[in-house]
């Protein structure tokens, strides 16, 4: 991640994706002709895992990205911080720098905007997600159920003539922040049991009670698997605490928490702590990975019930 001028975002954006991604006629057996095109990145070749299209499909250009990255920058001022990457597709993060960050719960636990730009060749078009970066926990969160996080933008070739559009467009997602920082308030008043809350979210996981009872003789995977798992959640809870300058739990006494906290402790496992089948290839896909993942929804649905 570095610091760049929002001006001079697309030499970032350019130096990180230095490809084009073009598309070319499939063939069947023995050269057969087919209606069907494939996607191919011009440094490494056919990208997988993306169903074919038609020929009226016209790929997005990183010029396309670009403008899009521009046009969020112009939500911060100054200096950004930009991250990239690719997932069969071009991803990009946007934030303001760390002196201009946004403090919610004073110098101790701040969040701060950061915009992902999302343009995918799935068919899904592109898409800007207001989330929230914790320095306390490295936790970079995108709320689903808060109203006006995210907006989409049209897949179309060209965008860069229509940066006026897509500066409005950005900037919708300045509400999403607003209605983002009043959810992590009321988050922050709300009492819960940590053991009941990841309980709850985490349903279909916890132990029947034919599995506790033979846990006590033998092994038994999902019992032991469990514990881990709420014992990482706690872990992550204690640090925070501690981190943040908050009262630690004394010995024996039930752990009420935040429901701000008790979502941030389940966002935080699952990005930083849960095992991936294929493991993960940065920072950045581990993010990804927590967006969408059900059990950070369950958490988020459950902290904001009222």
């Amino acid at each position: 991640m570095s610091n760049i001028q929002a001006s001079d975002v697309s030499a970032s954006v350019r130096s990180a994706f230095n490809f084009d991604v073009d598309k070319f006629p499939l063939f069947g057996p023995d050269n057969m002709p087919t209606d069907q095109y494939g996607l191919f990145r011009s440094d490494n070749g056919y990208i997988d895992g993306i169903k074919s299209i038609s020929s009226r499909y016209v790929p997005h250009s990183t010029d396309d990205v670009c403008a899009l990255v521009e046009a969020a920058s112009t939500m911060f001022d100054g200096e950004v911080e930009c991250k990239t990457h690719w997932n069969k597709g071009h991803y990009v993060s946007v934030a303001p720098t760390r002196d201009r960050r946004r403090a919610i719960f004073g110098t101790d636990d701040n969040i701060f905007p950061r915009v992902i730009i999302r343009g995918g060749f799935d068919g899904k078009g592109f898409h800007g997600s207001m989330g929230y970066w914790r320095d306390a926990c490295d936790n970079l969160a995108m709320m689903r159920k808060v109203s006006g996080c995210v907006v989409s933008i049209r897949h179309t070739s060209g965008l860069r003539d229509r940066m006026t559009e897509l500066v409005e467009t950005f900037s919708q997602l300045e509400e999403g922040w607003e209605n983002m920082t009043v959810a992590a308030q009321a988050m922050q008043q709300r009492d819960v049991n940590l053991y009941e809350f990841v309980r709850e979210v985490y349903a279909d996981r916890v132990p029947t009670a034919e599995e506790i009872i033979l846990a006590k003789t033998k092994k038994v995977r999902a019992v032991s698997t469990f514990e881990k798992m709420m014992e990482s959640i706690m872990d992550r809870v204690v640090s925070e605490r501690e981190t943040t300058g908050r009262n630690a739990f004394q010995v024996g006494e039930k752990k009420i928490v935040s429901a701000w906290e008790a979502f941030n402790a389940v966002q935080g496992y699952v990005q930083h702590d849960a095992q991936a089948k294929k493991g993960f290839t940065s920072d950045f896909a581990r993010i990804l990975r927590a967006s969408s993942d059900r059990y950070v929804l369950a958490a988020e649905t459950l902290a904001l019930a009222s």
